[in-house]
């Protein structure tokens, strides 16, 4: 059970950051895409990295899944990357669409990494 929540659960961790990635660097070169909805978007998709990471945590510790060590790396270091975006959101307000767009693309690269590894 809580290996398929997890395999769905990075899913759409996978989909979700692509999606608002690509959303944010689209907003750079059409401002109209640049709304609330937008960082609404990428909040959800970005605690969600946390609510994956939370789930597999919870999935190894009851022993019913083995993960191989870079697959927990990937799994870290997304939830280290969200930490990382949002710590330099404002030092870089001029910049932060593409922040957060290469973010999001960066997070979902890690998450189909992760996924080729199970």
């Amino acid at each position: 059970m809580l290996g398929k929540l997890h395999l769905l659960a990075c899913w759409v961790l996978v989909v979700g950051n692509g999606a608002a990635g690509t959303w944010s660097l689209a907003a750079i070169r059409f401002p109209r895409l640049k709304n609330r909805l937008l960082w609404q978007f990428t909040a959800f998709v970005q605690i969600w990295v946390l609510v994956q990471v939370t789930v597999a945590a919870t999935y190894l510790n009851a022993g019913e899944g083995d993960a191989e060590s870079f697959h927990v790396f990937y799994g870290v270091l997304s939830a280290v990357t969200v930490a990382i975006l949002y710590s330099y959101r404002s030092q870089l307000s001029q910049h932060v669409h593409a922040l957060y767009g290469w973010g999001g693309l960066f997070i979902m690269g890690l998450g189909i990494r992760a996924l080729l590894l199970l």
